[in-house]
């Protein structure tokens, strides 16, 4: 069965529904396909526990945080503002958080899903669920895998907005990566980005699986920073993780393991801190001393007692709290990462995200070369470029 749509966009993530908007905002009749039997699975995850949908940050800062990426332009054009702004046009209003994330008044990504997906209903725009891309045939056109068959769409223009390969029971699994090479297109090794890691624990630590450690102080990547973080029964995850993660990773990957040092006490220097442990014990045992003395809860005290036994000199251990250095030994599996690097190379697209060697193909998402750090980056990129590649498409003659 072949069927026609002007634009269509594949993929019903952020990316891919702001391509429909601007696309059908411009008078293209668009259709959205999708694998999944529902749109946005991920992106309702990810509003799970409040959907940071941006950064209040100033923008000259906000742009750093995609590194060498080439980003400023899309987001320029379509900047947080803009984006607080569209959210509040379908009735969301935005309010900015104590660290500057921005997330709408409802906290919840359900209420904005409905009124976004009632907008594109107005704008006549179709969704087509478990439609899997299969690639081109040799006329070019469209292919996909239904339930009821094979299906072929001729398309003036196509905007791809598949994901990256994290949490691919929600959509998102990489599965692109071929179809793309097929054509012959340079596409950067997908990796875990924002992830957790693994370290080899004893079963003391292993059993505090689960229990936040923070606030802390974290040095590694050639990253410092100070957040809160998450023991697991793997290794270590959470937020200030997740921040200096691609410096650790990258180093992973280039050494075979990288150092994570954790400051327990980053409130307190290290003379007060030994001052404090040198105190009479009395007769404190010494989870007591770790507890009272040194201001640790039970699973910084385990952290600390993981490297072996408790040096006796107050000023050693406390030497060993404000600069506790654990061995990561490897990268928690891409499907477990919040999202993820590589993707295809910007040097193969257009200022318009077309596809250099495919015209009327655009990229846009997380299916491009980049990454960022969570707290609003990752969304605000993905409207964007999903912005710019669903006008660009609209305008496409071939």
């Amino acid at each position: 069965m072949t069927d026609t749509a002007e634009i269509a966009i594949i993929g019903s993530g952020p990316a891919g529904l702001m391509a429909a908007e601007a696309a059908a905002s411009a008078g293209a009749r668009v259709v959205i396909y999708d694998r999944m039997p529902s749109p946005a699975r991920k992106f309702l995850l990810a509003g799970r526990g409040g959907l940071n949908l941006t950064h209040n940050e100033p923008q000259p800062a906000f742009l750093t945080r995609y590194g060498e990426a080439q980003l400023a332009p899309f987001i320029a054009a379509f900047p947080p503002d803009a984006l607080r702004a569209w959210a509040a046009d379908l009735g969301q209003e935005c309010f900015v958080g104590t660290s500057g994330r921005v997330f709408p008044k409802s906290f919840k990504a359900s209420p904005l899903l409905r009124a976004w997906l009632r907008k594109l209903g107005e704008l006549g725009v179709e969704l087509r669920l478990r439609h899997e891309f299969q690639g081109w045939d040799a006329r070019g056109r469209l292919r996909f895998s239904t339930p009821e068959g094979e299906r072929l769409v001729e398309a003036r223009a196509c905007v791809l907005a598949l994901g990256g390969a994290s949490w691919p029971r929600l959509g998102s699994d990489g599965g692109w990566v071929d179809l793309l090479a097929v054509q012959g297109l340079s596409v950067a090794p997908l990796r875990p980005s924002n992830c957790g890691f693994e370290i080899a624990w004893s079963p003391v630590l292993k059993s505090f699986g689960g229990f936040p450690l923070g606030p802390v102080t974290l040095t590694g990547g050639g990253h410092s920073l100070r957040g809160e973080c998450v023991i697991t029964e793997h290794g270590i995850e959470g937020g200030a993780i997740y921040a200096i993660s691609a410096g650790l990773r990258d180093a992973i990957a280039r050494d075979g393991g990288a150092d994570l040092t954790i400051d327990l006490r980053p409130d307190v220097s290290h003379e007060t801190l030994a001052a404090r442990l040198a105190r009479p014990r009395g007769g404190q045992s010494m989870a007591n001393v770790l507890r009272k003395s040194g201001g640790l809860p039970p699973v910084a005290a385990a952290l600390v007692r993981e490297l072996g036994p408790l040096p006796a000199d107050p000023a050693e251990l406390a030497a060993r709290i404000k600069a506790l250095t654990l061995r990561l030994t490897g990268v928690r599996p891409i499907a477990r990462a919040i999202s993820t690097a590589g993707g295809l190379r910007f040097e193969d697209v257009t200022d318009e995200l077309m596809v250099r060697r495919r015209p009327g193909l655009f990229v846009a998402g997380e299916m491009l070369d980049w990454e960022a750090p969570t707290g609003g980056y990752l969304l605000q990129a993905c409207f964007a470029t999903g912005r710019a590649a669903g006008a660009a498409a609209a305008r496409f003659t071939p």
